[in-house]
């Protein structure tokens, strides 16, 4: 097979998801933001994966994702909307009994005007300055909201993943401050939040990267296995040169495997000059530059010439993949290209 084949584990997500949930001690509700393709995994197949192991408040960020875990799920589990209601979504909002989290007076102004009585929650910006109602504006507008009955009031950590930040005390006692006395469920912890502690789970927490595998849950069980099949193996001679612009060159007789991905199966160009690669448990550097379909890899130390070599897998999960590049695990997860054999194990119903 020439394709390069991703494995990824709904029984780990499923695990992730019920250590996440066991975090809290039960006493908060658990959702699931499966936004951007369940970060790259399949949305559908994570979504019922999730809905079985007992996700019932689900997050995406636009309205047309929601509509796709709609068809997924079926009536019954809440699909939020994080970018609202924006124009031109009222049908497929109500049509699919979607709740999207009002940012602004004027998304307000279209739900209430569009589906009046449809569902909504609310987004509060406690600092982060992305999404969500800044303190004056949802101080004229909470007795009216509050008063409609929003199914959330929510915000979102800027730096969770860094427990010591001053941020994290500062946005909690703001919300906590915005929220004061409001009869409505409350939530402000996604993956970090969560490991924060009990001070900050209020009602509902919000899971994402963690279910996947990545940081800062350290415990996460890994999610993907990436294998690269060899198209080819050769000899570099000393002084030869592998790929373009003669990056790499061989000082001792070397054998090289070139593997069938590259930057277009969203293996960043960063990763030229660092990127590692295994055989099982045994380390291959990649050697020159990455390119658009195939990556150059020193195998001389092998005693043995590999059918595919492994760029993610328990050796090297998400995160460090993603240090090699310079970047963060979620781009590593969202860059995952479509032509990859894709294999799904375990927890699916």
């Amino acid at each position: 097979m020439g394709r390069a084949t991703l494995t990824i584990d709904l029984g780990a997500i499923a695990a992730n998801w019920r250590a996440l949930d066991a975090a809290t001690a039960g006493a908060v509700e658990t959702g699931a933001v499966i936004k951007a393709g369940a970060y790259g995994l399949g949305m559908g197949r994570v979504a019922r994966t999730l809905a079985h192991a007992g996700a019932r408040k689900f997050f995406l960020a636009i309205a047309e994702e929601a509509a796709a875990v709609r068809a997924a799920l079926g009536p019954g589990p809440e699909i939020y909307v994080f970018s609202g209601h924006m124009p031109g979504d009222a049908e497929l909002i109500r049509d699919l009994d979607l709740i999207p989290m009002l940012n602004s007076l004027d998304q307000a102004t279209e739900h209430f005007e569009r589906i009046a009585g449809h569902p909504f929650a609310v987004q509060l910006d406690s600092g982060m300055n992305r999404l969500g109602m800044e303190p004056a504006e949802w101080a004229a507008l909470r007795d009216v909201l509050a008063g409609e009955g929003p199914r959330l009031v929510a915000s979102h950590l800027a730096c969770a993943d860094e427990p010591d930040h001053e941020m994290n005390q500062i946005q909690l006692d703001l919300f906590r401050a915005m929220t004061a006395d409001l009869d409505a469920p409350l939530s402000l912890s996604a993956t970090g939040g969560i490991l924060l502690g009990t001070a900050y789970h209020f009602d509902l927490t919000r899971p994402g990267i963690g279910l996947y595998g990545g940081a800062p849950y350290a415990d996460a069980a890994p999610v993907v296995r990436l294998s690269l099949p060899v198209i080819q193996t050769r000899i570099a001679e000393p002084g030869e040169t592998v790929g373009y612009g003669n990056t790499w060159r061989a000082e001792v007789p070397s054998r090289i495997a070139t593997v069938n991905a590259g930057y277009a199966d969203g293996l960043m160009r960063a990763l030229t000059g660092t990127a590692q690669l295994y055989d099982g448990d045994v380390p291959c550097p990649a050697v020159g530059r990455v390119s658009m379909d195939m990556i150059g890899v020193d195998i001389t130390h092998l005693e043995h010439a590999p059918a595919a070599l492994d760029i993610l897998c328990p050796a090297q999960g998400v995160d460090a993949l993603a240090e090699a590049a310079g970047t963060i695990g979620y781009e590593v997860l969202t860059s995952l290209g479509s032509r990859y054999d894709r294999h799904y194990e375990g927890a699916e119903t």
